[in-house]
């Protein structure tokens, strides 16, 4: 088989590759499972009065009568174990309870969040493959000066700290020459700067994941082959070398999904825009036990399925799965 050619799998190898799925699906819920768990205890855990944030905050002066009917309305006065059980079968039902500090049902504040943070996180994963393949290929092997500035500068752009670099943003391209809006609402030009915060750490990252690879790729036998066919430097590159060098990288996709949700908390908060990674923020201030758990869900979700999409194009990507799949 050509090392340029996809390779899809057939008949046995399908049938592996739903085991496979299978495999990843049940392994995620027990994912969500523990995720669920240990979130719940964890905040009940936390110091705090939970009942004071519903009620709003320590500031405020309830009656002893509305603190009573808060917790029966809650069921905080119910033993712990109870408290875990009732959550267990309401999430089983699909419910996810009422967040305490909006007074809404979880499901309708997370349906209002989430579009802006897969948003953000889908545009931040493709400009960072796109930053990242760009300094690859436009650098690997060219020359020694070539190689050590690429290399160099994906060093420097993996090291920078997103919630930083963020902050440079806002005040370099927002602020000071007033190119971009500062707080990002809907509309393309206040995606930009949320999406630069995020995807040029990531994308040193895996420009220097794919870097290595693409070196090793460049090495082999059938390099050699697709030059004497009379293949310029760039076809060899684009078609043979780099699907087998972007395999670690995709197989790091999935935790850098993961990552650019967690690290979308404070790039939302610095830029005023409404996310999962804001309501989290606020919902850990305020003890909101319902909403908590919510948006970890999710996100724990969201990981689960960009790990079996990376799990998948593998098998398409990589002739070698592929044959461990028949």
């Amino acid at each position: 088989m050509s090392a340029g050619v996809l390779a899809f799998p057939s008949g046995d190898g399908l049938g592996r590759l739903g085991q496979r799925v299978a495999i990843r699906v049940l392994v995620g819920i027990l994912v969500l499972l523990a995720s669920a768990t240990i979130t719940f205890f964890a905040l009940k855990l936390t110091p705090g009065d939970p009942v004071r944030a519903v009620l709003g905050g320590p500031t405020a002066n309830p009656s002893p009568e509305t603190i009573a009917a808060t917790i029966r309305e809650f069921g905080l006065d119910r033993p712990l174990i109870v408290q875990y059980g009732l959550y267990l079968e309401r999430l089983v039902s699909g419910n996810l309870g009422v967040s305490f500090s909006q007074r809404q049902p979880v499901a309708s504040v997370l349906a209002q969040q989430i579009g802006p943070t897969l948003q953000l996180t889908a545009s931040a994963m493709l400009v960072a493959w796109a930053l990242a393949l760009v300094s690859v290929i436009g650098t690997t092997r060219r020359n020694r000066f070539l190689s050590a500035f690429g290399s160099g500068l994906e060093a420097v752009a993996a090291s920078l700290p997103q919630f930083w670099l963020a902050l440079v943003l806002l005040a370099v391209f927002a602020f000071g020459l007033k190119w971009f809006p500062p707080q990002s609402r809907d509309g393309f030009a206040g995606l930009v700067l949320p999406t630069l915060a995020l995807a040029i750490p990531l994308a040193g990252f895996l420009a220097q994941v794919t870097r290595e690879s693409l070196e090793l790729a460049l090495d082999q036998p059938f390099i050699l082959s697709a030059r004497t066919r009379g293949l310029s430097d760039l076809a060899v590159r684009l078609r043979h070398a780099l699907r087998h060098a972007v395999l670690p990288g995709i197989s790091l996709s999935a935790w850098a999904v993961g990552s650019l949700i967690g690290n979308a908390v404070l790039v939302e908060v610095i830029f005023s825009r409404q996310g999962l990674g804001r309501i989290l923020y606020q919902a850990v201030t305020r003890q909101d036990i319902p909403l908590t758990i919510g948006v970890t869900l999710v996100v724990t979700i969201v990981y689960i399925v960009a790990s079996t999409l990376a799990d998948l194009l593998f098998v398409l990507v990589d002739p070698r799965i592929k044959a461990a799949t028949r």
